[in-house]
């Protein structure tokens, strides 16, 4: 199966999930070059094994009972639970108030939600947002990162000096799962969450080159959404919704419990 270049397909930002041609009326000019520019590609053979091996798993693929319940639900849930207490309506008047604190409490509460972060990087997160430091710092960053002006690259990178910048007590809060956990679960037509063994395994596999750093940075995070948007456009016939869909996509490939999984099968 041929794999096309990213530049003659790419993602729709926004409600309506899926890959279009580069000529959509949806896409700007401005993302269409950056698409065509695009010129990586992934094994074709490597990801056709993938895929065969994705549907052993879930014979209906994203549309399977199985999936759902496996690994739709929890995440999508945990996003309109986001959408719920931190809009961007809600977080505007939250930090309008400089009311930090409840910010924090609610962005725990959808983390609470979900089984992305480690139990020692769940601790760092919650010593960071007892500080009302820590609190006045997320909540300005992360709403600047979803909504503020500004190009991926540029909000990205002030939100991860704005984790580097939150109080540390014990383990350090500036990871590749806190930098990327709550705009993949805000955002997740935009977003993606970097786990790193897990992903780092996937692109080996489809023989893509991350250019992985272990500290987080601009560069392996844009990476692995392209690495994500090549898997979308040759599985699109699966129709994978968003990057939720092609995360775990990923993780299939990558994870050593889909690995235990598949002898089971």
């Amino acid at each position: 199966m041929a794999i096309p270049l990213f530049g003659e397909y790419t993602k729709i930002e926004g409600e309506s999930y899926g890959w279009y041609p580069v000529s959509s009326p949806y896409l700007s000019q401005e993302k269409n070059v950056d698409a065509i520019q695009r010129i990586k590609r992934i094994d074709a053979k490597a990801l056709e094994k993938h895929r065969k091996r994705f549907l052993r798993f879930f014979p209906k693929a994203f549309r399977d009972e199985r999936y759902i319940e496996w690994e739709r639900t929890y995440k999508w849930d945990a996003h309109k639970l986001w959408k719920e207490l931190l809009s961007k309506e809600e977080l505007e008047r939250l930090i309008r108030g400089s009311q930090y604190a409840e910010v924090a409490t609610r962005a725990l509460q959808v983390e609470s939600k979900t089984n992305f972060l480690f139990s020692f990087e769940k601790m760092a997160l919650r010593d960071a947002l007892k500080e009302p430091t820590g609190t006045r710092i997320f909540s300005h960053g992360i709403y600047d990162l979803l909504h503020a002006r500004g190009s991926a690259k540029s909000k990205f990178v002030s939100w991860i000096m704005s984790v580097s910048e939150l109080p540390r007590k014990k383990s350090r809060v500036l990871s590749w799962p806190i930098v990327t956990f709550f705009p993949f679960i805000a955002q997740p037509a935009k977003h993606i969450i970097m786990k790193p063994t897990a992903m780092k395994f996937a692109a080996d596999a489809l023989g893509y080159d991350l250019e992985y750093s272990s500290k987080p940075s601009y560069k392996p995070y844009a990476n692995l959404l392209e690495l994500a948007d090549l898997v979308g456009e040759g599985i699109s016939d699966l129709r994978p919704k968003d990057y939720h869909d092609l995360q775990t996509f990923l993780w299939v490939i990558g994870s050593a419990e889909y690995d235990r999984l598949g002898q089971e099968l």
